[in-house]
């Protein structure tokens, strides 16, 4: 199972249910990343969305406690039980969990891959993911050029789990 976001020097991801930066060409890679393939989220991460509509051109899963939560184009689980069994039908490396904060601290034992962009700088942020760089069981495999958006400097990397 694959993890991918977009997380500023401190592992910040978001504020207020918004996304701390949008960079168009992580856009594009997220885009090209996920199309075809399996996305996984939380509720919130959804809502986030514009007019809070599931991805186009992927499966949609979306983690609730919510039992009454329906959204048209998506499959909704409520446990961490159900999710997993859910994504059985799945193959693991065409699976990428999105957010946020709690899908990515529960589902992190489960994936092997993490396309993270980082971007050098530190953001207000409220919801984090988890430092990998301070895991041992995580290591950067690759480490893209550092590319500038308006006065933002990032840079596309990959991290593996190990052993």
């Amino acid at each position: 199972m694959n993890l991918i976001a977009s997380a500023d020097k401190n592992w910040g991801i978001g504020f207020k249910n918004k996304l701390l930066v949008s960079i168009p060409t992580d856009m594009k890679f997220f885009r090209q990343t996920t199309t075809g393939k399996v996305v996984v989220m939380g509720r919130k991460t959804l809502e986030s969305f514009p007019n809070g509509l599931p991805l186009k051109n992927r499966t949609n899963i979306v983690m609730t406690a919510n039992r009454d939560y329906r959204v048209k184009d998506a499959v909704i689980v409520h446990t961490l039980e159900e999710l997993l069994e859910e994504l059985k039908q799945y193959p693991s490396d065409e699976i990428y969990v999105i957010g946020g904060e709690r899908i990515y601290r529960q589902l992190l034992p489960y994936c092997d891959t993490a396309y993270i962009t980082r971007i050098d700088h530190a953001f207000q942020a409220d919801t984090f993911l988890p430092d990998l760089d301070a895991m041992e069981e995580w290591k950067m495999t690759e480490e893209g050029e550092e590319q500038t958006c308006f006065d933002l400097e990032y840079r596309f990397t990959k991290y593996q789990r190990q052993g």
